[in-house]
């Protein structure tokens, strides 16, 4: 017998010690060491849980509680396994075999039985067990393969984004800071909302590719100093639906949502945005990162503007609310705003312009 075998933890349930006492003996003989017995049913679920066993040999009439009511308790406390149950009893009706293959037997054996019949039916249903474990075991291994493959995926299409993002953001903004600044925002903004963990993570990894389509417009138009002719401006307008197009079609959560963003961050809630939708119809992610890129667009520096002081940037903000920017999403900016830790103003009395690193 193999090892296995021998080590199987195999639990008899019968009121008659004499049965237990045959059986033990003979489970012994056959080199089963883990042998437990109990003429008590009532105690069944309290042995199980203690022992775990491999195998339970249980008799089908008992006083207090019979082989059906065990096996009813058992199939409430047992975990998620194959448990092979052999009901060992004298009763050779067809309704008591039914009966107990019904509630969760394995196998059913009459008695008076042969010894060696009945050490066969306890060696294939151990062989089942283990096998079935067996199984179990290397799903499970698979499981977390998979998992740390998922992971190691997802992980790389974040930073295959996030280059792509800098990329983009280089064109305008010699730091590449921007992006990460309003998926910084964008997240503070999530949370603030009351959006789940997962959806927050998901804007803040999406929102910096919400300028991507900038690859697509000429720097002659781009860096411009002066103010962009109202062709040029077309042009520029341009850059929601290139990064879109750029984006489209992907298969995970993530680059789905950031085409979304890239899509509709320039809509306004009144209507009069790059793709004149309005209202609830712009998607949410988009109407974040609409309030969260205008802040940071106006307390940076580009080639075509100075830096407003940060305290303007949030008056206009303000004033923005029900006309450019939803009013929930500016109410929940203003929050966030509100909690960021006090710091001394610089010497222009001008709020220090940092990255909103805590979300």
């Amino acid at each position: 017998m193999s090892r296995s075998f021998k080590n199987a933890r195999i639990l008899i349930i019968d009121d008659e010690e004499q049965n237990v006492e045959v059986l033990r003996r003979i489970l012994m003989r056959a080199g089963y060491s883990r042998v437990e017995t109990t003429t008590d049913s009532r105690d069944a679920a309290a042995l199980y849980v203690q022992l775990r066993p491999d195998l339970i040999l249980l008799d089908l009439h008992m006083p207090h509680l019979d082989g059906v009511g065990v096996m009813e308790q058992l199939s409430e406390i047992a975990e998620a396994t194959y448990l092979p149950i052999l009901i060992l009893s004298a009763d050779v009706t067809p309704e008591a075999r039914r009966e107990a293959l019904s509630h969760g037997a394995k196998d059913f054996v009459n008695k008076p039985f042969q010894q060696d019949e009945i050490l066969l039916r306890i060696k294939t249903l151990l062989e089942t067990r283990f096998l079935y474990l067996k199984i179990q075991s290397q799903n499970q291994i698979l499981e977390v393969k998979v998992r740390e493959r998922t992971r190691a995926l997802e992980e790389a299409q974040i930073e295959i984004i996030e280059r792509l993002a800098m990329a983009a953001e280089f064109r305008d903004d010699n730091t590449g800071q921007h992006t990460q600044r309003v998926g910084q925002m964008s997240a503070l903004l999530a949370r603030q909302l009351g959006l789940p963990d997962t959806q927050v993570t998901l804007i803040r990894r999406a929102s910096p590719l919400h300028d991507v389509g900038k690859i697509g417009i000429p720097d002659t138009i781009l860096l411009k100093l002066g103010k962009l002719t109202p062709a040029e401006f077309e042009i520029v307008k341009g850059h929601t639906a290139i990064g879109a197009r750029i984006l489209s079609g992907g298969k995970f959560p993530l680059l789905r949502l950031a085409e979304e963003i890239a899509f509709n961050h320039h809509e306004r809630w009144d209507g009069f945005g790059y793709g004149a939708i309005r209202g609830d119809d712009i998607p949410l992610a988009g109407r974040i990162v609409a309030v969260a890129d205008v802040f940071d667009a106006l307390t940076q520096q580009r080639p075509y503007k100075p830096a407003w002081p940060v305290g303007e940037a949030i008056a206009e903000i303000d004033r923005q609310r029900g006309h450019q920017f939803d009013v929930a999403m500016v109410d929940a900016f203003l929050r966030v705003i509100e909690q960021q830790p006090a710091e001394q103003p610089e010497e222009n009395g001008d709020w220090p312009r940092r990255p909103f690193a805590r979300y």
